[in-house]
């Protein structure tokens, strides 16, 4: 007999199935992605800045003010100066973009199937209006699509950094610094490795990510953006062609600049994105270290440091009616993870470019808002969820007082400093501690009959035994306090 094979089991739709609406067809449109839809209130500032309709109008302003820096530079015979009235008019061209725009170069591009070519036609049609008819063929004049591609990335990606990005991590740091300006006088027992050490204070050790972040802010408002227009090669051969006695690289220059940006002076048909990776490494090092301070909030709650508040209305568990969920740290988590994930892809891709130009970095660019986004809403997280927490002195406190023996470390750095001093018998004082506390609990009466029988100088005696780990906590208080800002 023949071995049988049998087929593969084929899925059969179900009447139910079968029967179900298409969401696909819903309208309004149902969103597919996160940001677009259960989180869209929290990014929603930068549609304006990285939507594709926000890229087709900075696509349009870099167009406009192309076409008004030809003429106010009398690149080309014959080119007239424009009135105010035709400038402003050409202005709001930008500004006047909205959604039947949208529409309306969207009906275009369907025809023409390239963006930016789109983008010509959608200006062109409005020249006539404007008593400039005949300057048609000045509408992207000596371009290729990546000259107003790069500046129109760079300016949106600009404005979304300075007006979305920054003021989120901003506020973050604002609270994260009135966290740590509260708690700076409340002594918390530190732990390395998972292991009872040195005492700190709480705002201390908040105040060293206050301290780490906003230094990596200070590293993204310091970004350059660089743009180039310099044509289908770099090489300015289609301006020389048209005008070969004109200084081409400065008039770029002199029009990138114009639009705020850091001018590109050589490159392949592309601008070399290097700006971008630097960019996107620092907001993933902020993302980075963010993310180190929500685990570590998350642990202080789970611990008992921090008490959550509240929200009203709120619910923390389906089933268990007691439990308020760290969700805003756990939720940050999850989205600087994301955002990460994007930025640190986008960094490693765009750099590079077969040759004079491919087109990776097309589609991988029209993912800088979706890795923006994700760090705009953990941030949004982190913001709320700092505004719920309530510390628990007393638990922290507790918590210090059933840990004695952490002042070790002061009794055998005293007596070192003793016997330098010439004071007899501290001999092994690492060791002698040692013997006296690893792997034991020891409490204040220990330490004390321990202290009192070393022969220290009777400064020294009274130092140490006035010393409880509640005020063994060096300078933490004052270093709180003076990195509690983000200055």
């Amino acid at each position: 007999m023949a071995n049988s094979v049998s087929s593969p089991a084929v899925s059969t739709p179900s009447s139910a199935d079968q029967d179900r609406v298409s969401l696909a067809a819903a309208e309004p449109q149902i969103a597919l992605g996160a940001l677009d839809g259960r989180y869209r209130p929290a990014v929603a500032p930068l549609i304006d800045h990285l939507s594709e309709a926000a890229l087709n109008r900075n696509r349009i302003h870099v167009e406009v003010e192309w076409f008004i820096h030809l003429c106010t530079e009398q690149a080309l015979p014959g080119l007239p100066i424009l009135t105010e009235e035709q400038i402003a008019g050409l202005r709001g061209i930008v500004t006047g973009f909205g959604p039947d725009q949208v529409a309306e170069l969207a009906a275009i591009e369907a025809e023409t199937v390239h963006d930016v070519k789109a983008v010509e036609y959608f200006i062109a049609r409005r020249l006539d209006g404007l008593g400039l008819g005949e300057l048609t063929p000045l509408v992207h004049f000596a371009c290729t699509s990546e000259d107003i591609n790069n500046l129109s990335y760079a300016v949106g990606i600009r404005d979304a950094v300075e007006q979305v990005w920054l003021p989120a991590a901003r506020t973050a740091l604002d609270g994260l610094g009135a966290l740590a300006a509260e708690a700076a006088e409340v002594p918390m027992l530190s732990r390395t490795h998972g292991q009872p050490a040195t005492p700190s204070t709480l705002g201390k050790e908040i105040a060293v990510f206050v301290h780490r972040l906003a230094r990596q802010v200070r590293r993204v408002e310091a970004q350059e953006y660089l743009g180039k227009i310099n044509g289908a090669t770099g090489t300015y051969a289609a301006h020389l062609a048209a005008a070969p006695e004109l200084d081409w690289p400065a008039l770029a220059q002199r029009f990138v600049e114009k639009l705020g940006l850091t001018f590109n002076p050589l490159t392949t048909q592309i601008e070399s994105h290097d700006w971008q990776a630097e960019l996107y490494a620092d907001i993933a090092r902020f993302n980075r270290i963010l993310h180190g301070l929500c685990v570590d909030i998350w642990s202080y709650i789970s611990i008992g440091f921090f008490r959550q508040i509240p929200v009203a209305g709120a619910t923390g568990s389906s089933t268990m009616p007691h439990k308020v969920n760290p969700i805003r740290f756990e939720n940050a988590e999850a989205n600087l993870e994301i955002s990460n994930a994007l930025l640190d892809s986008l960094g490693s891709t765009l750099v590079a470019s077969r040759w004079q130009r491919d087109l990776t970095d097309s589609s991988g660019q029209r993912n800088i808002g979706t890795g923006i986004g994700h760090s705009v809403l953990a941030l949004s997280n982190v913001t709320k969820g700092l505004k719920q927490l309530d510390v628990a002195a007393e638990v922290i406190a507790a918590d210090l007082d059933a840990n004695w023996e952490v002042l070790g470390e002061a009794i055998q750095t005293v007596m070192r400093a003793e016997a330098i001093a010439g004071t007899s018998g501290m001999e092994n004082p690492y060791e002698r501690l040692k013997e006296l506390t690893r792997g034991r609990r020891v409490d204040a009466e220990k330490l004390q009959e321990f202290v009192a029988g070393l022969g220290l100088s009777p400064a020294a005696e009274d130092r140490l035994k006035s010393l409880t780990p509640a005020r063994y906590t060096g300078l933490a208080t004052r270093l709180a306090r003076e990195f509690a800002g983000t200055e």
